[in-house]
């Protein structure tokens, strides 16, 4: 089944398109227009690229947050208007579960997404991979930044992302230490998403 998977709930937006599981391309954009200018057309540019049409689309993931709310809103308002038009299902998506997806793919065990709430606050979770799937070790949620990081395991190598980390990095690594990774990994998470979506 053909999937369409759209994120826009941080400045740096991404949509793709997925055969079940399998990534069949991304289109990744981080510029200063606004989500609502770039979303439909990064869509049919995609589509046009992997020579698909938007009329085979047999269901939509979404990232539903925590976020932008005016990203969500529009990223969600969209897909909600194509599955109405063509009835087809839309899957929503927790945006820290698929950053953490995309922290675990090289195999580390406890992954920590950290996104910007502003106000000295973060959006967080702790996952852990186990049996071929994530699972919370602390739920998502909005916290105080340092009440999060008092409630990482000391003595775990932890990998860290998100824009959290621009904000909050030498509180954290007062609390972690020697056990915080930060690996390489682009903001962008339609794919995951769509993996994330494919599974619901």
């Amino acid at each position: 089944m053909l999937i369409l998977a759209v994120d826009t709930t941080t400045p740096g937006g991404s949509v793709a398109l997925l055969e079940d599981e399998k990534l069949l391309g991304e289109a990744n954009v981080e510029s200063a227009a606004t989500h609502s200018a770039r979303l439909f057309r990064s869509i049919d540019f995609l589509a046009g690229a992997l020579g698909k049409d938007i009329k085979d689309v047999g269901a939509f993931a979404v990232a539903v947050g925590p976020g932008s709310f005016t990203g969500i809103r529009i990223g969600v308002g969209a897909v909600k208007s194509l599955a109405f038009a063509s009835g087809k299902p839309v899957a929503p998506v927790s945006t820290l579960l698929a950053l953490a997806m995309k922290l675990a793919s090289d195999g580390t065990r406890l992954v920590c997404p950290l996104l910007d709430a502003k106000k000295d606050e973060i959006y967080a979770g702790l996952f852990e991979a186990r049996g071929g799937g994530l699972v919370e070790a602390i739920p998502q949620g909005a916290y105080d930044p340092d009440a999060f990081f008092a409630r990482l395991p000391s003595r775990r190598v932890i990998a860290f992302a998100g824009s959290g980390l621009d904000a909050y990095r030498a509180r954290l690594m007062r609390r972690a230490g020697g056990k915080a990774r930060f690996p390489e990994r682009s903001p962008f998470i339609a794919a995951e998403v769509g993996r994330i979506g494919a599974g619901l």
